[in-house]
């Protein structure tokens, strides 16, 4: 719209933008931060401050703003535990009168019963968090009697794996950067990093090359290393002992280690030896010891390599099993030593106890173990993300099950757990380590149920209907500082879309979580929503603007800038204007009568209603005639 040497939009900018629909979305337009993407307002909620246990006048502060979906909760567990339990039936007495719909955010707890701090895991851990899970099923439950109320807890609360995005081979990769390992036998965490190795056999070409281009193994074989390294360890010391106890053998006469056999048997007593002969005896006897020692820690190895090893693994000891009973010379229909009087003739009996507390057969047939041993490499240290799977499935599955039982099986009111994705450092970091957890969850969920009677099919349908996650959009996005591009972020998203229930929109730049009211940051929420939109899982997903940022720092209400970034329609119709375009409007009903009469333009290009006469409709005094008087205008 040009006329002469000017454009409207340079003295009239306000009314020109306002009937933009688009107004804002342009990254050079930065007066406005439309994300693109629409969402009507009453889908636009938001959380109460998570820091404080007064969730009823957080809730009245937000229903006082219009907000329709509003999520309750507080991160600490400590404070959670302070809110009164009529206070959630008191809550949803307000959403009844204002048809606000309640969700809830559990306190950050582990799951896995991992402690981060003792930095290792423990079964009591895991039952503790189940149960204060369970708990919060049952305060949320009064939220939204007569509909299924969305309840956030994290997938993790404990260090992770961290991915960064790298090219090989003209492809965007994800590669491990760090790893957290866990012992399995004992839950200890163990950070795990590449670190350069310039060992002996290099070559100097090749040290120097590894120094000038920091070149360092994968992780994948560090990890290997270090299970290799521990098997090793621990097989050496059973050796050390068995060792020791040879070379004290080998010393003693066999006709001492005969009396010895007879003397643990009572058929002589030590008082019928002369000196040297109990000398060699009591040489005997440390010999005995570190023999046990050596069983002790030889059986406990077996133990680990059967548990934690695969099938064929499992295959093969039973093979070396069935080798060392035979020479401690216990029959084959023996299946465990217990009550052995019983099971055994005297003969065999007799043959038995010789044979298992004779040192050179002892030292003899540990000699075979170990050796054996040797041939099994069990991943005693694990991924912290497949450790956790494991165990958090177990608290979700456990979780989810209660709440079925706590609405009787009716799916209509059961309550749709989302478990949170987390931002990369984080486990379950990840669109596909996300996606496993879910699916391991619901698996369990099954077993569990069946169990307790429940059909298969109605399990699998309860576990769907129960079991989500909740998309942090946010979260996702912290990725970025590792690489990871818009198009990286959607495509972790869609490993795990199909099982979204409720979905946290908020902004940041990439590296922390800064809870930035939508189209402040660099988040791409309009792909993301489009792909859940695609995915068919948007319109049934609870949408919490998570924007606690921007009062924290400025003191305002954020939700204008929501619902400008979501670019909403003013009125429940869907129709324009949109809130993307409020500041051109603003604008427009301080300046004029928007695009279609423009005042400064008609005075401007003088013919505005003010230059006309009285006789024409406009404000200046004309003739003394009228047009009803007869007579012309003079």
């Amino acid at each position: 719209m040009v006329k002469g040497d000017y454009t409207i939009e340079n003295i009239y900018q306000g009314g020109y933008s306002s009937l933009k629909p688009n107004y804002g979305l342009s990254e050079s337009n930065v007066e406005n931060n439309f994300t693109g993407f629409r969402l009507p307002s009453g889908q636009i909620g938001a959380p109460t401050k998570p820091d404080t246990a007064n969730q009823i006048q957080q809730v009245n502060l937000l229903l006082n703003q219009g907000i329709v979906p509003i999520e309750v909760g507080a991160l600490s567990p400590d404070v959670f535990d302070q809110i009164p339990r009529q206070h959630f039936k008191e809550i949803n007495r307000m959403a009844k009168l204002t048809g606000a719909e309640i969700s809830m955010h559990a306190p950050l707890m582990e799951p896995s019963g991992i402690d981060q701090q003792q930095g290792r895991w423990s079964e009591e851990n895991r039952l503790t968090t189940e149960n204060r899970f369970n708990t919060i099923i049952d305060r949320a439950l009064e939220l939204r009697e007569n509909g299924r109320v969305p309840i956030t807890m994290h997938s993790a609360n404990i260090a992770g794996t961290e991915w960064k995005m790298v090219e090989e081979n003209g492809k965007r990769i994800p590669m491990i950067d760090k790893m957290v390992v866990v012992n399995r036998e004992t839950g200890q965490l163990v950070p795990l990093e590449p670190k350069q190795k310039l060992y002996p056999e290099y070559s100097p070409e090749k040290r120097q090359e590894i120094l000038t281009k920091n070149i360092k193994p994968e992780i994948q074989d560090e990890l290997n290393t270090l299970n290799h390294s521990e098997w090793n360890n621990s097989l050496s010391q059973v050796e050390f002992n068995r060792e020791h106890a040879e070379r004290i053998i080998s010393d003693i006469h066999p006709l001492i280690r005969a009396k010895f056999l007879k003397v643990i048997t009572n058929q002589i007593s030590p008082s019928e030896l002369n000196n040297e002969e109990q000398q060699q005896l009591s040489r005997v006897y440390s010999a005995h010891e570190y023999v046990k020692q050596a069983e002790l820690s030889a059986n406990a190895l077996f133990n680990k390599a059967y548990k934690y090893g695969t099938d064929e693994d499992r295959k093969f000891l039973d093979e070396i099993s069935i080798e060392y009973r035979k020479n401690l010379g216990i029959p084959k229909r023996i299946d465990i030593l217990k009550d052995l009087k019983k099971q055994l003739s005297e003969d065999e009996l007799q043959n038995y106890i010789i044979k298992s507390n004779d040192p050179g057969n002892q030292v003899a047939a540990l000699l075979s173990l170990n050796k054996a041993l040797e041939h099994v490499q069990p991943k005693m240290y694990q991924q912290v993300e497949k450790f956790a799977q494991e165990q958090s499935s177990k608290t979700f599955a456990n979780v989810a099950l209660h709440a079925y039982e706590a609405v009787k099986g009716d799916l209509s009111k059961a309550p749709k757990i989302g478990i949170e994705n987390v931002y990369p450092g984080i486990a379950f970091s990840t669109g596909q380590e996300m996606a496993d957890l879910v699916e391991a969850s619901r698996k369990q969920f099954v077993n569990v149920a069946t169990k307790k009677g429940i059909s298969e099919s109605t399990a699998k349908k309860a576990a769907e209907e129960i079991i989500g996650i909740t998309f942090d959009v946010g979260h996702l996005n912290i990725a970025k500082k590792h690489g990871f591009t818009n198009e990286d972020l959607v495509k972790e998203a869609e490993k795990f879309a199909k099982y979204v229930k409720h979905v946290h929109l908020t902004d940041n730049f990439g590296y922390s979580d800064s809870h930035l009211p939508l189209g402040m940051g660099n988040v791409p929420v309009k792909e993301h929503l489009e792909m859940l939109e695609k995915q068919g899982v948007l319109k049934n997903a609870t949408k919490i603007a998570e924007t606690s940022g921007w009062p924290q720092h400025f003191g305002t209400s954020p939700t204008i800038y929501n619902l400008q970034g979501m670019g909403s329609a003013f009125y429940s119709t869907g129709m324009p204007p949109y809130w993307n375009q409020s500041v051109g409007l603003t604008q427009g009903y301080f300046t004029g009568y928007g695009m279609m009469l423009p005042q400064i333009n008609y005075e401007t290009q003088g013919a505005g209603f003010s230059q006309l006469p009285s006789e024409l409709g406009g404000p200046r005094q004309g003739a003394q005639g009228s047009r009803m008087s007869g007579r012309p205008m003079e």
